[in-house]
């Protein structure tokens, strides 16, 4: 396993250093050709590279393909063709990642790099999907047929073609949060998670999940959860502050500490990419690509809450500490970025009269809206065939 190990971390070494040497690889578009039978799919690159793959598709339909040292700008996706239902590429550990759903059950035949040759100017790097053969009736030899099933299907939620957003409002049924003049904290984080998600809707650029739209009390780790089963891009908890003293106002927003990282492994199962990816099961292997999935989420959560913080304070003032960071519950998940809004604060009367105003809420709706387009730079990319 030591050597297993050192093995993978000698190859993010290298990683690294070509990308410190500016030698890192650009996908420039993403191919599909072929049938039911056989599919091609051939993703173009401007520089050589290598590519491992994390999941076969056998048990769930999704293969997964790491490409070390490859960069993609934005989120590069499409519909299907063949045996390939939908696909994605973007960002992941140390590079980028490929990710396919099979519109049937299929084997990964072979995989290769073209170089440029025969008028073609760029690297190719080729996968080949074949149909698996379909179970057959075998007769047992003591007498009549017998019967193969075939396994049963694990099923994912299908790749989105559009940037997944979470969102999250704090508190509800039970638990009330904070209670300011005119009413609690669940009510005020429900209204605003309504009129975030109408605006991201509005735009056609999300996908908007919530983890509640009603006045019900939800586990924190079911919230988390929530999250990673959509395969979010981004994760949003909205709450409302509190302090002793009245007049203490001013928006926050909160991202992982270091420290609470290994709490995320709760939420960590064998099914996870980066436990895939470990070879064939080695535990040490897996636990680096755990922690470095975790590193890269908190990276992108702190990228995140920085342009939140700028966007927002264009409608509400900010405390003196901003950004802060704290082990809360719903920001745990080891592979998506996460932040915890605080608006203002409800014991404050002219933070909870832009919280409970509609269009003033609505309007610093907005501007998280903003941040997120922001943060993704622009719509994300949909190829065609």
């Amino acid at each position: 396993m030591l050597a297993a190990v050192g093995a993978v971390v000698c190859c993010l070494a290298v990683v690294a250093g070509a990308q410190a040497a500016g030698a890192k690889a650009d996908v420039l578009k993403v191919r599909l050709g072929g049938d039911r039978a056989e599919t091609r799919i051939v993703i173009d690159l401007d520089k050589s590279a290598t590519g491992k793959v994390a999941s076969d598709g056998q048990g769930d339909r999704r293969v997964v393909v790491n490409l070390p040292g490859v960069s993609v700008d934005n989120q590069l996706q499409g519909g299907g063709l063949g045996l390939v239902k939908a696909w994605v590429v973007d960002d992941a550990t140390g590079g980028a990642r490929l990710r396919i759903d099979l519109a049937d059950d299929a084997v990964i035949k072979r995989r290769f790099l073209l170089p440029p040759a025969d008028g073609v100017a760029n690297y190719r790097y080729v996968i080949d999907l074949a149909a698996k053969a379909p179970s057959s009736v075998k007769v047992a030899q003591g007498g009549g047929p017998r019967f193969i099933s075939a396994p049963v299907k694990t099923t994912k939620a299908a790749l989105p073609l559009k940037k997944v957003i979470v969102i999250d409002a704090g508190h509800g049924g039970k638990d009330p949060g904070t209670k300011g003049a005119d009413g609690n904290e669940k009510d005020v984080t429900l209204a605003a998670a309504r009129a975030l998600k109408g605006q991201l809707e509005k735009s056609g650029r999300y996908k908007v999940v919530m983890t509640r739209d009603a006045d019900v009390y939800v586990d924190h780790a079911v919230r988390v959860q929530i999250a990673r089963r959509a395969d979010a891009d981004l994760f949003i908890s909205l709450h409302a502050d509190s302090g002793t003293d009245p007049s203490l106002r001013g928006a926050s927003v909160y991202t992982l500490a270091d420290r609470a990282t290994g709490r995320s492994a709760k939420f960590v199962s064998k099914d996870d990419w980066f436990m895939q990816a470990g070879s064939h099961g080695d535990h040490g292997v897996s636990t680096i690509l755990l922690d470095l999935t975790q590193r890269m989420t908190r990276n992108r959560s702190a990228t995140f809450a920085e342009v939140l913080l700028e966007r927002v304070s264009d409608h509400q003032p900010l405390l003196r500490r901003s950004h802060r960071e704290a082990g809360l519950a719903v920001l745990l998940a080891p592979d998506v970025p996460a932040v915890l809004l605080e608006m203002g604060f409800l014991t404050n009367a002219a933070d909870e009269a832009v919280l409970r105003d509609p269009g003033k809420r609505n309007r610093l709706m907005g501007s998280v809206a903003e941040a997120i387009d922001d943060y993704f730079g622009q719509p994300t990319k949909l190829a065609s065939n």
